[in-house]
């Protein structure tokens, strides 16, 4: 037995303890594909970057119809968002529902996000530097998903807040630590915060029924798909995409940022000196966090990788976080390097299914990094740095730091 087929990929304990990349490094080059039992069932992980990249885009083979996310008995049932959420979509729906919501993310939307994140960073700065330091996870980095939904569904701070707070009790349902609840109870936490986000924005619905505006969900009201109105379902799907995939990326991503350039203290320095180096730096920030951990596919017909056959029916995740550190794509993956060139990650994946807030989320991370670099702060750890339990997405529930020259 080999020490990559004792990995288990499902085994969040991993990640809280920050050793995938190691393990991650190991199913590289002893098992690329490889089937992770667990449980009762199991799945197979792809590992490499080129395997990956061609998983994403040969959708003929690899549906998303089964959810982006793997469940604990890894079942092969199609979510029930399936055809009407855009990361539960194959082709033809998944193109006909990106189209519907391409005027939510267009550069005047992006513009508006920005602006309004840049406000509450600001703010959040000053809040720091007064008090001399703050925990990121919760007092900095909330701001950034905070702005883009006040932006995007026309609410206020008091709202983006408390549903950045559901979207995160919904990813960290199996965190005790994060939702107070015990184990065995996770399942009906999950139930019970999906209705809640579902009865948010079915509230919101009803209002901008009568009273439309420049959000999303107007947007989506006035929308067609085929000539034929947008359902209220797909409205309410596309609602809980937007919201959970924006809110997780970029105050995750921004999180782990934060923390690689407190402990690379000589990439800062260089940014500080060459500002003209943001936009790698971000990519290298992206690539180094991977915060979405992995995506679900489930192999449409048997298919053969590396010599390896992977049944119709089978579970397949993609693995972002070990292809954006493979060594036959990125030189010294391990190194974080803001000049990094070429930096082909895929952090926001690849093909048709790359992230379609992809652009909102570079935004907002701009408007972050582009405020702390304006401050002239400096920042360092003043206590323990938390991670999320989740194998999903890689983020932080606590990073407290303090304020220095």
């Amino acid at each position: 037995m080999t020490a990559a087929t004792m990995i288990d990929l499902a085994d969040t304990d991993v990640f809280v303890a920050n050793r995938h990349h190691e393990l991650l490094r190991r199913l590289r080059q002893e098992s690329p594909v490889h089937w992770n039992q667990s449980g009762d069932g199991g799945f197979w992980a792809l590992t490499r970057y080129g395997d990956v990249v061609d998983a994403y885009r040969q959708h003929d083979l690899f549906s998303s119809a089964y959810g982006a996310i793997m469940g604990g008995s890894f079942q092969r049932e199609k979510d029930s968002a399936s055809g009407l959420m855009l990361v539960a979509s194959d082709q033809p729906q998944h193109r006909q529902l990106r189209r519907m919501l391409h005027p939510a993310f267009d550069p005047v939307m992006v513009r508006r996000i920005a602006e309004r994140v840049r406000q509450l960073v600001d703010r959040a700065l000053a809040a720091m530097k007064a008090a001399g330091g703050c925990d990121i996870a919760t007092d900095f980095v909330l701001e950034l998903p905070a702005g883009a939904l006040m932006v995007a569904f026309g609410i206020g701070r008091a709202d983006a807040l408390h549903l950045v707070g559901l979207t995160r009790r919904m990813i960290c349902f199996r965190d005790a630590s994060a939702v107070g609840t015990a184990p065995q109870e996770q399942r009906l936490v999950l139930a019970q915060v999906q209705a809640e986000i579902f009865g948010f924005f079915a509230e919101l619905l009803e209002e901008r029924r009568t009273s439309p505006g420049d959000d999303v969900i107007s947007m989506m009201l006035r929308a067609d798909i085929n000539g034929r109105p947008v359902t209220d379902e797909q409205i309410l799907y596309n609602c809980m995409n937007i919201a959970v995939g924006g809110n997780e990326t970029s105050s995750h991503s921004t999180c782990a940022g934060i923390l690689a350039f407190i402990e690379h203290p000589q990439q800062w320095d260089r940014l500080c000196q060459q500002p003209q180096l943001m936009r790698g730096a971000l990519e290298e920030v992206l690539r180094w966090s991977s915060a979405n951990a992995y995506v679900q596919r489930v192999a449409l017909r048997d298919v053969e990788v590396r010599g390896v056959t992977i049944a119709a029916g089978d579970v397949v995740t993609l693995w972002n976080a070990s292809a954006n550190r493979d060594e036959d794509e990125f030189a010294q993956p391990d190194r974080f390097d803001i000049t990094r060139s070429p930096n082909r990650h895929l952090s926001f994946g690849s093909g048709s299914h790359r992230c379609i807030g992809a652009p909102t989320g570079d935004a907002e991370m701009t408007e972050a990094f582009s405020a702390l670099l304006g401050s002239g702060l400096r920042l360092r750890l003043a206590g323990e740095v938390i991670r999320m339990r989740s194998n999903f997405i890689l983020g932080f529930t606590s990073m407290p730091v303090e304020v220095g020259g």
